[in-house]
Order: C-alpha cells, then structure tokens, then sequence
C-alpha cells in the first residue's frame, strides 16, 4: 500500500502554503545552523583546534532530503535537532561571543524543530483526509 503522506497524490500541483512555508523555514533554519556552527567553531569562538565544526555534518546530509520535501528527513532532523538545543543550553553560560553565538543557536534550532514537526504532523493530517487507495492485494485471487 503506498504511503500517501510520502508522496503526494499529484506531484505536479504546487504544495499548499503550510507545507510551502515549513519546507522554506526548515531549510533555511538547516543552512542558518550550518553557517552558525562552523562560524562559531572556526572563527568567532574557537575551541581547540576547530574540530566541532564538525556537528554541522548531520544538517549537512539532511539537505538534500529537506530540499527534496522527503518526509522521513524532516521525521529525524526533528529529534537531531534536540541535540543542537542542549548544546546550545549548556553553552549559553559561556562568555561573550560564545554565549552570543549559543543563544542563536538555540532560536535556529527551535525553528528547524517547529518547522519539521509542523511539515510531518501537517502532511500526516493531508494524508488522512485522502480516500484510501485501493490496495490490489484485496482482491487478489477473487476476481475471474
């Protein structure tokens, strides 16, 4: 049975506003965090030798999928995200410019998490509201 929240029933009609809007906060949110971490890492608050930037890697990798409006992408990044908050709750006691730097990782990480959680709960009440599909394995072997 296809999933009907995975792909819309016509892939060619425009996505309504909410899941047009989510998509855009979501990745701009994504690529905002990816600009923030390797900043604050590389220039703005280094820590040693640069090696946390590498916490941008997993948003790095969940691109593609946000871009291409994949719903188990916007499922995963929505709990990576949390990752993200507690780094940024924990930091934000450090001193200037890092605490500067957690406090807008905080509100980046907020969005992205609203913006994911609103797309997948958004796309699941859509899919609910379409008639079933009709699944050939029903009437498998009943009909001559």
């Amino acid at each position: 049975m296809p999933n009907m929240a995975e792909h819309p029933p016509d892939a060619s009609s425009t996505p309504d506003r909410v899941t047009a809007t989510t998509r855009i906060v979501a990745v701009a949110s994504a690529l905002a965090l990816i600009g923030l971490a390797l900043a604050w890492e590389l220039a703005l608050a280094r820590t040693g030798r640069g090696t946390l930037a590498f916490k941008a890697v997993p948003l790095v990798f969940a691109l593609p999928g946000l871009l291409r409006h994949r719903m188990y992408t916007y499922r995963w990044v929505s709990l990576l995200v949390w990752l993200y908050v507690a780094e940024a709750v924990i930091r934000i006691g450090d001193r200037w410019p890092s605490n500067a730097c957690a406090w807008a990782e905080l509100v980046l990480s907020i969005a992205l998490f609203t913006a994911c959680a609103t797309q997948v709960r958004w796309r699941h009440a859509v899919a609910a509201r379409l008639p079933p599909a009709e699944d050939p394995r029903t009437t498998a072997g009943i009909e001559h």
